[in-house]
C-alpha cells in the first residue's frame, strides 16, 4: 500500500478555487452586502414576530379581563333584576290583599311595576351587548 500525500497536487487547481479567483472584488463586495441585507431582513422578521406575540398576548390578557368585568357586571346587574323581580311579587300579594276584588288596581300596579322591570332588564342587555361590540 502506498502512502497518501497530505498535499495537493500544484499542477490542478479545484473547481471551488477557480470560480473563487474569477469573482471581482466588486462583485464580493456585493455579494457580501446583499448577504449582510438578508440578515438583517431575518433579524427584523424576528423582531415582527416577537412583536406580535407580546400584541397577541396583551390583547388576550386585555379580552380576559374584559370578560371577567363583564362577568362581574352582569352578575350585579341580574342581582338588581332579581330584586325588582322579588319588589313585584311583594307589591303583587300587599295589593292584591289590600285591593279586596279591585283587581283593575292591582293589574295596573303590576303593569306599572312590571314595565320598570323590563326596561331595567333592556337596558342591562343593552349595555352588555354595547360591551360586548367594542
Amino acid at each position: 500500500m502506498a502512502a497518501r500525500s497530505n498535499r495537493r497536487s500544484t499542477t490542478t487547481t479545484s473547481p471551488r478555487r477557480r470560480r473563487t479567483t474569477a469573482i471581482s472584488r466588486a462583485e464580493r463586495a456585493a455579494y457580501a452586502e446583499i448577504k449582510q441585507g438578508v440578515k438583517h431582513l431575518e433579524k427584523s422578521i424576528g423582531e415582527i414576530q416577537k412583536g406580535l406575540r407580546k400584541a397577541e398576548q396583551r390583547i388576550e390578557a386585555d379580552a380576559r379581563l374584559r370578560v371577567r368585568n363583564l362577568r362581574k357586571d352582569a352578575r350585579a346587574q341580574l342581582a338588581l333584576v332579581k330584586e325588582k323581580q322579588r319588589e313585584v311579587a311583594r307589591i303583587l300579594r300587599n295589593v292584591s290583599a289590600a285591593a279586596e276584588g279591585s283587581w283593575q288596581d292591582v293589574k295596573r300596579s303590576a303593569d306599572a311595576i312590571l314595565t320598570d322591570a323590563r326596561r331595567t332588564a333592556a337596558s342591562i342587555v343593552q349595555r352588555l351587548r354595547s360591551a360586548l361590540t367594542r
